[in-house]
């Protein structure tokens, strides 16, 4: 079940949705539409799963910035959100969508105790300026079912994200190597 527009406020003020900062004129039917936050990670170079990769980070001027096809950006929300007793789905929406900018579309789930400024996957099918605080998309609220740990407690490797995560794929294929051939 999605919560409305009315109980995520009520959840809110009964302590069970944090959303900071809140401003209530970004409460949509039944979303929050959440904004991009100052930095940006850009990644110019080939991926390996198994290597950490190679990338800048840098804040987005307040005249923007022209994001370009072909790379690889992680931003970071500007709201911190999270819940101990609902889940939460991010994503973009209609109006970036017809810009040519997906964000976050491999991630889109946050689970019950995931309090965070999420990190963004953004790509774009052709030039466009982003600028920082601009909305970029929306995130539901769910109500969960069945016992369940919260995500920050359950030794999570992305609970404790406070800005750009990166990809630590990595340490599992080392982790996995390493049980499978021996240290190297």
């Amino acid at each position: 079940m999605i919560l409305t527009a009315a109980a995520i406020s009520d959840a809110r003020q009964a302590g069970d949705i944090v959303i900071e900062p809140f401003e209530a004129a970004r409460l949509s039917p039944n979303a929050y539409d959440w904004r991009l936050g100052e930095q940006l990670r850009a990644f110019p170079g080939p991926l390996d799963a198994a290597a950490p990769a190679a990338s800048s980070e840098y804040v987005i001027p307040p005249g923007g910035t022209t994001l370009r096809p072909g790379m690889l950006y992680l931003g970071v929300t500007h709201e911190r959100t999270g819940s101990d007793r609902y889940a939460q789905l991010i994503n973009g929406d209609r109006t970036t969508g017809a810009l040519g900018i997906w964000v976050h579309v491999s991630a889109p789930l946050g689970h019950v105790g995931h309090a965070i400024r999420w990190t963004l996957e953004i790509r774009v099918a052709r030039p466009v300026r982003v600028y920082p605080l601009m909305t970029l998309g929306k995130i539901v609220f769910l109500q969960t079912y069945g016992p369940h740990d919260s995500y920050q407690h359950a030794a999570a490797k992305y609970a404790a994200t406070d800005g750009i995560g990166t990809s630590l794929l990595h340490e599992e294929l080392t982790s996995a190597a390493q049980r499978r051939f021996g240290p190297w």
